[in-house]
């Protein structure tokens, strides 16, 4: 057995990792029955006050660890244990919130982030709800190292758009531009831009997915989503979900010029939108980056 038939099979031996196809080194596995594992509130910038922080910034708060409780069965529980991490927005029609986890890379390699998720609204009437939900989506945010001769900070951005104005929409898209930059403070040294705006998202080729959604507004099923991501080239390689494999021909993510102090950062971020004046929530367990260098 050599050595990679040997770590696949190790692999396979543990069920934490049996439900992953990763690449040959795990970066991070992130299990939330141990905890937030790094996910944080995604703060924004800002510069001699609070109120400097660009309002999209503003809206977000601290992720929750979370049994899924609801009031007509008691806990669900997560998708392998008690506790899945919970991003939930305020209840505000077109209200955002965002979990970061914040790390930089050794090497521009290939990356595979795999995860376990669900979403539902809050669930405050006897009825499905299940076109209160806007949006939840994922990203990605790179920038290049201090010593590469194309220095970009590249965000790779894919959300499920399920509902518009009330119309069940479900289908995928992803985000090529973001919107201007604005200088805070007076130092010159912090600039902001809000990448979760929601105009600009255009639609994958062959999109329109129906995800499961249960028969009443307490009850999930957890899915499974991979994205893969070439560092060497900044182009996204490949997109899954459940049994559906999209064409990414036209994916195009953010492009902007390098920012003066985030060398080799890769960030990795989750977000939920909602389509009324109710709490959306988005669950997320577990989690699998993996790359091949």
């Amino acid at each position: 057995m050599n050595a990679d038939d040997l770590r696949r099979a190790m692999q396979l031996a543990d069920p934490r990792l049996s439900r992953f196809d990763p690449l040959p080194r795990i970066i991070a596995f992130d299990d939330f029955d141990r905890g937030f594992c790094g996910w944080t509130q995604l703060v924004g910038n800002y510069e001699h006050t609070l109120d400097s922080m660009l309002p999209g910034y503003a809206q977000h708060s601290q992720a929750m660890l979370s049994t899924l409780t609801t009031w007509d069965f008691g806990s669900h529980g997560s998708h392998d244990g008690s506790y899945a991490l919970k991003i939930a927005t305020k209840a505000k029609r077109g209200a955002q919130n965002v979990a970061v986890k914040r790390l930089t890379f050794r090497k521009r390699g290939p990356l595979r982030l795999e995860f376990y998720f669900t979403f539902k609204p809050e669930a405050n009437a006897l009825r499905l709800l299940e076109t209160d939900v806007r949006a939840i989506g994922f990203l990605y945010d790179f920038q290049t190292g201090d010593q590469d001769g194309d220095a970009w900070r590249v965000m790779p951005h894919l959300r499920f758009l399920n509902a518009e104005n009330g119309a069940h929409v479900q289908k995928w898209q992803f985000k090529p531009r973001t919107m201007p930059f604005k200088e805070l403070g007076d130092e010159g040294k912090i600039v902001s831009h809000y990448h979760l705006d929601p105009s600009g998202w255009e639609d994958l080729p062959g999109g329109h997915q129906r995800l499961c959604y249960n028969e009443i507004p307490t009850k999930v099923n957890w899915h499974y989503a991979c994205l893969d991501f070439d560092l060497a080239t900044m182009q996204a390689t490949g997109f899954r979900c459940n049994d559906r494999a999209f064409d990414l021909t036209p994916f195009a993510p953010i492009r902007i010029p390098a920012m003066r102090n985030l060398w080799c950062m890769l960030n990795l971020a989750f977000f939920a939108e909602t389509d009324t004046d109710k709490r959306a929530f988005l669950y997320v367990d577990s989690v699998c980056l993996s790359g091949d260098f």
